[in-house]
């Protein structure tokens, strides 16, 4: 891999982190509309979107592993569920700190259910990483902690749709995963928003198509930059997120820097590097 084609992955990976935390600001910029409502828009201009590719490339529409597909498309639905839900509940910064235990999670379940060997230095980052979030839930008997628990759920099963992909990219092309995960949602939340849709004013639409052309991009963005740099050297990067969203949340909504959320949240990024160092340590 040369130094140019490394540069091109960690600039692209950027920038994916960067409009991941512009999609979790648009989300949380329209908290008056369901969440059904949100959900269904992050996946509805996807779908319309990324219809353009298959138009070109009917290959995309061929799925060969069925039943994994299901699988991630459904902990993926249900991770981006609860995880708008998180963020109409937390400070945006919150939220999105504890969206990105996710890695750490899928360590745990790819040694459980894919028998991947786990290193003695991820257990080490999986321990500093929940240390991270048992100081972000701060646990009082006189705080309520379900909105940090609804994101962590949330986490979870995001992991395990991450979990899956591996598996899945076997047989799979990512813009078959991205599309059917996309179409999948609109098909499910499409009727159960019905009941309860709110007209949007011209602003407010743009607001929640904004959502998933952010995701998309996003999305797009982060496969690209793999084409470039393996995953390990860029995953350190994707906690840029957590710094994007910070800033987002102090000139938006005049969210405060607690001591304890620079405490939990230093303890997450710092658990990333562990397992960044972990990965490369062992490529090299």
């Amino acid at each position: 891999m040369s130094d140019t084609n490394k540069r091109k992955g960690i600039l692209l990976i950027i920038l994916a982190a960067l409009f991941f935390s512009l999609m979790a600001t648009t989300v949380k910029s329209v908290n008056e509309f369901p969440l059904i409502q949100k959900v269904f828009f992050r996946n509805f201009i996807g779908v319309m979107i990324l219809s353009f590719y298959v138009v070109r490339d009917k290959n995309i529409l061929k799925v060969k592993n069925k039943k994994l597909m299901a699988g991630r498309c459904t902990f993926g639905l249900i991770g981006v569920f609860l995880y708008y839900w998180s963020l109409s509940l937390l400070n945006l910064s919150e939220a999105v700190v504890i969206n990105k235990l996710s890695p750490f999670f899928v360590i745990i379940l790819g040694g459980v259910f894919l028998k991947e060997k786990i290193r003695p230095s991820q257990f080490i980052a999986v321990f500093v990483a929940l240390a991270g979030i048992v100081v972000l839930l701060r646990p009082q008997m006189n705080v309520d902690i379900f909105p940090a628990l609804i994101g962590l759920i949330g986490a979870i099963a995001a992991a395990g749709a991450y979990t899956i992909i591996r598996e899945l990219r076997h047989t799979d092309g990512p813009m078959t995963i991205v599309f059917y995960f996309c179409l999948s949602s609109t098909i499910i939340t499409g009727p159960l928003m019905m009941g309860q849709f709110v007209v949007p004013t011209l602003k407010e639409l743009m607001l929640l198509c904004l959502i998933g052309v952010f995701a998309l991009i996003a999305q797009l963005l982060m496969t690209n930059a793999y084409r470039y740099a393996p995953a390990s050297q860029l995953s350190i990067y994707t906690y840029m997120n957590i710094i994007f969203s910070t800033l987002w949340g102090v000139v938006f909504w005049s969210e405060s820097l607690t001591t304890t959320f620079l405490l939990g949240a230093g303890l997450i990024i710092f658990a990333g590097f562990i397992n960044f160092y972990s990965a490369t340590r062992n490529m090299g």
